[in-house]
């Protein structure tokens, strides 16, 4: 089992399930098992503050999964403090941005994708699939920018969406100038439906 240490809060831990004498069980399996043992959770936490000093008492954690073709489990694991909590309860939402056919949303960090892609899941009244099917996760000048085109204007999903991806992406005001270097200098990430793929991949 390795531990990385990727910010103050947060913690990446890459396992292979032999590492705790299941190699019996899939990777995905294995996920559902680490997610339910809270004694197998506890241990993960415990190395993960031995070796790094990662403390998570009093903490309410955030928990992202997924297994790598090599069949490594991945675990990105956050933790928010009460304190940090009640400040985000109370952060204004920004102002909404004009519906148009195309949109750039400019990210953070990977993370925060991830953070947006798990939030949709959660809302079943989403389909992405028939509000947009051409969603690029791109990188550019190490920045994460999500490139949506041909979107469905006058789906009555599309206000939500917009505003809730705002909540984690700053949209760009000049998105078609902006997508030619997307399209010339930018790495592609994630192509086809990228929200769909982070679903598959980082939502649980």
């Amino acid at each position: 089992m390795k531990i990385e240490r990727l910010t103050e809060n947060k913690i990446r831990v890459l396992i292979n399930p032999s590492d705790f004498n299941i190699e019996n069980l899939s990777p995905k399996a294995f996920i559902a098992e680490a997610l339910a043992d809270n004694l197998l959770l506890a241990d993960i936490l415990k190395k993960a503050e031995y070796e790094v000093g990662f403390n998570t008492d009093g903490c309410k954690l955030l928990i992202e999964s997924f297994s790598s073709t090599e069949n490594i489990v991945v675990f990105t694991i956050t933790k928010y403090s009460q304190k940090v909590e009640k400040k985000k309860l109370t952060v204004k939402r920004k102002s909404p941005m004009p519906i148009t056919s195309n949109a750039i949303f400019k990210f953070n960090n990977f993370e925060d994708f991830c953070l947006l892609c798990e939030q949709i899941n959660q809302i079943n009244s989403f389909n992405i699939k028939k509000l947009s099917k051409n969603i690029v996760l791109y990188l550019y000048n190490d920045t994460y920018f999500l490139l949506v085109k041909n979107i469905n204007v006058c789906h009555n999903s599309i206000k939500p969406l917009y505003f809730l991806i705002t909540e984690f992406a700053t949209p760009l005001p000049t998105a078609s100038t902006f997508e030619s270097k997307l399209l010339e200098h930018g790495k592609v990430i994630i192509k086809n439906n990228a929200i769909l793929t982070g679903i598959n991949y980082f939502a649980h």
